[in-house]
């Protein structure tokens, strides 16, 4: 931002640590409608306007190419008011956590409801006080409360919203659309919607360790070069502390009878997380 450039990063989020795993230069469309400039930015030609959600769908895929072995994906309301990139990771059995805004609509005992409505009309029951995570300031609570929203077209999947109440000021509150397997608890979702803010920490970190924003370069190469060698740097020291941590502690064994895999269990401390 203080070049006046803004880059749309993915995370890659662990209990072991977490690193920048991908990155991508957001360009205006008034930049990409004018080949000139472009040109003189050293723009590929085939690169086409693309906005945040269509950069982090192209990000996320070329993860998924990669066996990536993640649970879930995270984002902010840029990425959850986008119902295409919601309706593409649920058609991949993807489960996820995004934040929308109260603007969005969803879907909800069969007609269609703006999130702000549904967030007016909460009643003061039924909340359910948990932790997201830690912060700088201490452990993250809120109340929390989910409601279903219309069945996704996988079989024995879940789609919520899910809303954070703040303890201190009732009135504020998040919205987020949640889709997973059934048996998904809400406490699980809970720590997603927490991990979501790695990505905030992962920026602030690389900016203050290996100078992610430390430069001044004005050409599309440059600026690949500069951030890719700032995540490699950063991908190292994430490494090396994880080295000196301790082991996590093993997977709790799972009833017989349950639905969820080992595999399953052991992904549900990973998630990707968009910015």
């Amino acid at each position: 931002m203080e070049n006046s450039q803004i880059g749309v990063f993915l995370t890659y989020a662990s209990a072991q640590g977490h690193v920048l795993l991908d990155r991508a230069l957001y360009l205006p469309q008034a930049w990409t409608d004018d080949v000139r400039r472009c040109e003189r930015a050293g723009i590929p030609p085939e690169r086409p306007f693309a906005t945040k959600p269509q950069l982090a769908r192209q990000m996320l895929e070329r993860a998924f190419d990669a066996a990536v072995p993640a649970a879930w994906v995270a984002g902010d309301s840029v990425y959850g008011d986008n119902r295409q990139l919601r309706a593409w990771l649920e058609e991949r059995a993807q489960a996820y956590v995004l934040t929308v805004s109260g603007k969005e609509y969803v879907w909800r005992a069969g007609r269609q409801w703006q999130v702000k409505t549904l967030l007016a009309m909460l009643e003061e029951e039924d909340w359910c006080r948990l932790k997201a995570g830690d912060g700088t300031k201490g452990p993250r609570w809120y109340d929390w409360r989910w409601l279903p929203l219309a069945a996704p077209l996988q079989p024995h999947w879940c789609r919520w919203l899910v809303v954070r109440r703040s303890l201190s000021d009732p009135t504020e509150r998040t919205a987020y659309v949640g889709c997973a397997p059934e048996t998904t608890a809400l406490a699980t979702v809970v720590r997603v919607v927490g991990r979501r803010w790695t990505i905030e920490q992962c920026v602030e970190e690389a900016k203050g360790e290996v100078g992610l924003d430390q430069y001044e370069v004005r050409h599309w190469t440059g600026w690949y070069r500069h951030i890719t060698l700032a995540m490699w740097a950063y991908a190292l020291l994430t490494v090396l502390r994880a080295r000196h941590h301790p082991a996590p502690p093993p997977l709790k064994k799972m009833p017989q009878g349950s639905t969820q895999s080992s595999l399953t269990a052991f992904r549900t401390s990973r998630g990707l997380v968009c910015r």
